[in-house]
């Protein structure tokens, strides 16, 4: 298809999407080397006053953030005050796990890779609790058992580090073997960064990256942005007997101890700049903002976390994307969902922005790009594998319920012959086989892969599910 007609095929389906998610607002723009060349609004960044989206409105970008902590840990390797290969105890001598010897072999790359062996944890909700008790209540909640009781307030990196102590966490590997995505490793990047630079996180990103890169309307408190007005006003859902309700909510989280996690704002304008680092070998607007080494080690192939995808530093790779390099990390939490894409072969970059948790963003860029630029029906996919037949003796193998220690639980039964998947949010998924304990399964509209994974007597011991190691637990 010729682009006018890819244009008009995605914002077909972009209107599809955002009306079957009812999402409030949703900022999507596409950039060629460096410049924006299209962009879109859906919905309204408030949607009781009607106000219109626009390329300055500040969302959050959640886990986008974990890309600008890692150039900032880059930009201290280039100025030799620290090493990716140095231990974290180097920096953060108050760190423990129950295993000594392991505690001693992490190591900067692996908090960066998410291979450190940490386990999720409960850590986010200590570390947002005094936010989340800002939230609305409703009756039903107050009937329920509040899981928030029970878990202390995380306001420093010390309560961080003394939380996960006395968790006594047992590692899912050693470190470097296992990956599971970890927001308390990239928190911890947060006090690393400090300590190499002797100021605060949130100082160093806006005096070394932001200002820089002309990142004006980025910052991690509201209150910084100089009073700008052009801000997404927040948005959460609630279930009620199987359907989502959508309310206004506009009471953002905040977590001094992880916001090298998730916690940037920023804008659309503000992010195609950020981009520019990545696609342009560290360079934005003639400012070198890192070295183009750097940026090759953070888009390297350090770690294979599904069937086709990569981990690097901050961000991840898919190598064949309807036969080109996609670079591309999102965003999920409270009130935001946020995707970010650099196909640096064609000189691409493109930001999606949410003001509700749990929007597609993911799939509509992949889809903008495949519309607009590589040819392709918005719905295509680049994710091709073959199915293979289980018997259903075989099928009943990884039947049992799967828990991680940040606190979700999921379920994978058989159902009239075919293995599901259950879990809070998600309707029932039918997970197709296809070889080596993998399984094909489409979440927010995404096909994607999951993998079972087994113990030294080859038994089924967990599942990766949601970049997560969870333990079976029945």
């Amino acid at each position: 298809m010729n682009q006018e007609t890819g244009v008009r095929a995605f914002e077909r389906y972009g209107e599809e999407i955002g009306s079957k998610y009812k999402v409030p607002g949703l900022a999507i723009g596409v950039a060629e080397e460096g410049q924006l060349s299209y962009e879109k609004a859906i919905g309204y960044r408030d949607r009781e006053a009607e106000l219109p989206i626009t390329a300055d409105t500040v969302f959050g970008v959640g886990s986008i953030t974990k890309a600008v902590t890692a150039v900032a840990i880059l930009q201290l390797q280039e100025k030799q005050k620290l090493s990716v290969h140095d231990p974290v105890i180097h920096y953060l001598p108050e760190f423990k796990i129950p295993n000594e010897t392991l505690t001693n072999q992490m190591t900067i790359h692996h908090f960066l890779t998410h291979t450190s062996g940490l386990p999720p944890l409960l850590t986010l909700y200590g570390a947002v609790k005094r936010s989340m008790e800002k939230d609305p209540k409703f009756e039903e909640d107050q009937q329920q058992e509040n899981p928030l009781d029970s878990i202390p307030a995380i306001d420093t990196y010390t309560d961080l580090m003394r939380f996960i102590a006395e968790a006594e966490p047992a590692l899912l590997g050693t470190p470097g073997t296992e990956f599971s995505y970890s927001n308390d490793a990239y928190a911890l990047l947060g006090s690393i960064i400090e300590q190499a630079s002797g100021m605060p996180y949130e100082q160093y990103v806006k005096e070394y990256i932001l200002q820089p890169a002309s990142m004006h309307s980025s910052g991690f408190l509201y209150e910084d942005l100089n009073e700008h007005e052009d801000i997404a006003v927040l948005y959460d859902i609630r279930m009620q007997a199987g359907e989502g309700t959508v309310f206004r909510s506009n009471n953002p989280w905040d977590a001094p101890a992880m916001r090298a996690a998730g916690f940037l704002k920023s804008t659309m304008n503000d992010m195609v700049k950020f981009m520019e680092i990545i696609r342009n070998a560290g360079k934005v607007d003639g400012v070198q903002i890192l070295s183009p080494e750097s940026v090759e080690l953070m888009t390297t192939l350090h770690v294979k976390y599904a069937h086709d995808s990569y981990y690097g530093y901050g961000l991840m790779i898919i190598p064949d994307f309807f036969g080109h390099k996609l670079i591309h990390h999102s965003g999920d939490i409270k009130g935001v969902t946020a995707h970010m894409q650099i196909m640096p072969e064609l000189n691409l970059t493109g930001i999606a922005l949410a003001n509700l948790t749990g929007a597609p963003t993911t799939k509509l860029l992949q889809s903008a790009f495949a519309s607009l630029h590589l040819n392709q029906h918005p719905e295509a996919s680049h994710l091709h594998v073959e199915a293979s037949d289980l018997s259903l003796e075989k099928l009943k193998e990884y039947e049992g319920t799967f828990a991680s220690g940040d606190g979700m639980t999921i379920q994978a039964i058989i159902v009239d012959g075919k293995l599901q998947l259950a879990a809070p949010g998600i309707t029932s998924e039918v997970l197709e086989p296809i070889g080596n304990d993998e399984f094909f399964i489409t979440l927010r509209e995404i096909p994607s892969t999951m993998r079972f994974v087994r113990d030294a007597e080859n038994n089924i011991r967990g599942i990766d599910f949601v970049l997560r190691q969870m333990p079976k637990i029945g």
